[in-house]
């Protein structure tokens, strides 16, 4: 698939991205490009990294889960709950080991800075959920809570034999993700397996439920993955470098735009979704600014990004 982005009638630049549309018997529906292409699932596999925390035996409400799958963009809810889960197990934001970090989200960067909270911290890295649900698994069966980070700790390698379940797929080597953590491997193919595995397999029901019901903590309410997840009606997670999953009763959706773009992912979703007959009228009209988000000029639209082919 190609899009461009079209400015006072000019195509100024082309995008490509490869996605796959499945059905909940793992049928192909759509397919476009290289879907064998392998790439790191970076935050996109989120979600199967939080069920290694359930088998390890913490207890999370829906919420907690929710940021436990979550790119989370820093608002103070977000710290609430990553907040939460360390003190459910007598941890504090010391803890953890992502990189100190800024808000993912210019508001909530407002809002901490009105706090007076302006310097770089673990808990604002956007995956200090992940970490945190980590940390709570790993005190939940004893485990070493300053090597969980290391690929062959249990945590680590429960992720490892999750993914590989779920998705049909070796997800060895494993790479290094921006956060510090080991990130796995696939393609649009198997992570679209996953999915599938999210909303279809009993053991994954609480978690793609907490994905679906607390979509404004996995994501935000703002950027155009959250505000995809909060209308799409099921799990939907992004990747570093242009990745976006989403899946609905079975019907799962993966698209990874080659230049890295988010939106440009999120946009090709929803032609997907579109296409395969699965975005409601109602849907599609309320993000029709996300499927094709405005070229500006001078602080008024002059274009958008439009489908080229595929």
């Amino acid at each position: 698939m190609r899009f461009s982005r079209v400015r006072s009638g000019l195509a100024e630049t082309t995008h490509e991205v490869i996605a796959i549309a499945i059905d909940g018997d793992g049928n192909d529906l759509f397919s476009a490009g290289n879907i064998d292409r392998p790439f790191f699932y970076r935050s996109a596999v989120k979600p199967l990294q939080a069920m290694a925390t359930l088998r390890a035996g913490a207890d999370l409400s829906e919420e907690q889960l929710a940021i436990a799958c979550s790119s989370h963009g820093g608002f103070p809810v977000h710290l609430a709950l990553v907040e939460s889960i360390l003190a459910s197990v007598d941890l504090t934001p010391g803890n953890l080991q992502c990189p100190p970090g800024t808000p993912l989200n210019e508001q909530a960067q407002r809002i901490q800075d009105h706090l007076g909270r302006r310097g770089r911290e673990r808990i604002f890295h956007n995956c200090s959920g992940k970490h945190s649900a980590w940390l709570a698994g790993c005190v939940a069966s004893g485990w070493d809570i300053e090597t969980y980070l290391d690929p062959n700790h249990p945590i680590q390698r429960s992720v490892i034999e999750i993914a590989a379940e779920a998705t049909g797929a070796n997800p060895e080597p494993l790479g290094v993700d921006g956060c510090g953590a080991p990130t796995l491997r696939g393609s649009v193919r198997s992570l679209a397996a996953g999915f599938r595995t999210l909303t279809t397999d009993p053991d994954f029901a609480r978690i793609a439920f907490a994905m679906t019901r607390f979509g404004a903590l996995v994501a935000d309410n703002v950027s155009s993955d959250g505000r995809v997840g909060i209308n799409w009606g099921g799990p939907s997670k992004i990747g570093a470098e242009g990745l976006f999953a989403a899946s609905r009763q079975g019907i799962t959706i993966v698209t990874k735009s080659l230049e890295g773009s988010t939106d440009i992912a999120v946009a090709a979703q929803l032609e997907v979704a579109n296409r395969i007959g699965g975005l409601p009228r109602g849907t599609a009209e309320w993000l029709e600014p996300v499927a094709h988000p405005p070229v500006l000029g001078g602080g008024m639209p002059v274009g958008r990004l439009e489908l080229v082919d595929g």
